[in-house]
């Protein structure tokens, strides 16, 4: 296979494009033939012995991919050949073929286009948990996203907004301040022509921001730190400059401030369960549409360190491409497969099927019997079984004990918890129903819960979902009863039914 190779560290220019053996795969691993690979500044620094992972030489850079899976390892369930899916792998990317840890590999809707898909885990992946974990940024909140052009920069930019944060973005020209316009920032700062300390002062009205994002380090660390408010936080995600800057910590002191380490590789690692419930959430939002990252420019694999060079001297405005392989996409789709759904049209998509999506709360509260379709299908791995226990303390043998289970078991699988399988119904339903201008969708309760036939480790489950009323409140809310059915592919009986109570603010 041909693949692009660091046979000694350098900059882009030392990698060479040759033609290596194909990776072998153990029992928990993927092997996934390359469509498309995304460039990320941790490519710059891996070549070049910087980063904190650190490869044995030779290596192929690419720690993020989209593609087809070949083969799985024995232990693997969740992914099988030919499914598509995203990896993120670390290094091995720029090539024709990867393997990866399971964990790391996620399986994606056909709704999904290549290029997106390998675009967008990486850097939404990393903002998302520096918002929501290390930041914790709260609706209403202000925030000051530095380097705001660049791809994690957008990512923040975005994932911010549709967080419920007023957005300040920062960047070093108009036409990357653009862009973040577009991508719903609230205000700008071109901080080539603009002080950057005394703009926040206005726009803040001398208050200060709750939260910095900083991805790039360099000049701008001090004045941002400096623009923090009473409590803000001081999110470290990288140094896009090459400069690690000294800052006056007394300044935390003074503010009552933190700063807030962001590593999103190591805690991809420290915390899977935590991890994976995060990338979860954002392949809903991929799906949904409701995030898409920004496209630069798309590059063939023998013009892979020309990216890299690109993302180095940041001229990279959102994301770069590596077109590894031309693979056709879903083939068009005839005007008789069209759905009409309360005038939202959704297509049939080799049996994926898109939200419906209600543009505001009004129009929610008069689709009272209208279906919420059917959700893709998951796959219920030992993984999410024994999460589950763990996170429940509810560690009975017939959820956690593989080999007791295929001794003592009918058919000899684990079995998972009822109310995993309760719990799951909230993430089919982020799946399902879209409504514009709502702050938050939460379960509330229960009414006529059942479980009717219990869920083996390997089942297949989707969600079949309508509205059966919806109540306005006083407070402004909408209280929502859902009837929920839960399929289990292959079995006459359901999984699970009852009628779900959500209320949406």
């Amino acid at each position: 296979m041909k693949a692009v190779i660091c046979e000694q560290f350098g900059l882009p220019e030392t990698l060479v494009l040759k033609e290596v053996p194909s990776p072998t795969i153990d029992a928990n691993q993927v092997l996934i033939s390359v469509v498309t690979a995304a460039v990320n500044f941790p490519d710059a620094l891996i070549i070049q012995n910087k980063y904190q992972f650190k490869p044995t030489l030779p290596f192929a850079p690419g720690g993020e991919i989209a593609g087809r899976v070949i083969a799985v390892g024995k232990d693997v369930s969740h992914v099988q050949p030919g499914d598509r899916v995203v990896a993120l792998c670390g290094w091995g990317g720029f090539a024709e073929q990867v393997s990866v840890n399971a964990n790391r590999v996620f399986k994606i809707p056909n709704t999904i286009n290549w290029q997106i898909a390998a675009s967008t885990l990486y850097n939404y992946g990393t903002s998302y948990h520096a918002l929501k974990d290390r930041g914790q940024l709260q609706p209403g909140q202000t925030i000051l996203i530095l380097g705001a052009a660049g791809g994690v920069g957008l990512a923040a930019v975005e994932l911010a907004k549709k967080m419920g944060a007023i957005v300040i973005a920062a960047a070093s020209n108009q036409e990357k301040l653009n862009i973040c316009l577009k991508k719903g920032a609230d205000f700008t700062i071109n901080y080539s022509t603009e002080d950057l300390r005394e703009y926040i002062k206005t726009i803040t009205a001398e208050k200060g921001v709750d939260l910095v994002y900083d991805p790039v380090g360099g000049a701008m660390a001090e004045p941002a730190l400096r623009s923090l408010a009473w409590k803000g936080r001081y999110l470290v995600v990288g140094f896009a400059t090459g400069t690690i800057p000294s800052l006056p910590f007394n300044l935390a002191l003074l503010k009552g401030a933190s700063v807030v380490g962001v590593f999103w590789g190591a805690f991809t690692e420290k915390e899977p369960a935590l991890s994976m419930q995060n990338l979860r959430v954002l392949v809903q939002m991929i799906s949904r549409g409701d995030i898409q990252q920004e496209i630069y420019k798309v590059y063939d694999l023998n013009n892979a360190s020309q990216a890299i060079r690109d993302l180095m001297d940041r001229k990279v405005m959102g994301k770069a491409i590596i077109q590894v392989k031309e693979e056709i996409e879903n083939p068009s789709i005839d005007a008789q497969d069209q759905i009409i759904v309360k005038e939202t049209t959704v297509h049939k998509m080799q049996a994926v099927e898109l939200p419906v999506s209600f543009l505001n709360k009004s129009a929610l509260l008069k689709a009272i019997g209208t279906s919420l379709g059917t959700s893709n299908w998951l796959s219920v791995d030992q993984t999410m079984i024994t999460d589950f226990a763990n996170a429940t303390l509810d560690k009975q043998w017939v959820h956690i004990d593989p080999q007791k289970a295929a001794k003592l078991l009918p058919d000899g699988k684990t079995i998972a918890h009822g109310y995993l399988s309760m719990s799951l119904v909230s993430q089919f339903l982020y799946q399902m129903i879209h409504i514009e201008g709502v702050n938050s969708f939460l379960n509330y309760g229960i009414n006529k819960a059942r479980f009717i036939n219990p869920v083996q480790c390997g089942d297949q489950i989707r969600l079949h979902a309508s509205i059966s009323t919806a109540e306005l409140q006083d407070n402004g809310s909408i209280k929502l009863f859902i009837n929920c059915n839960m399929e289990i592919k292959g079995k006459n009986k359901p999984a699970y039914v009852a009628e779900i109570i959500s209320l949406i603010f």
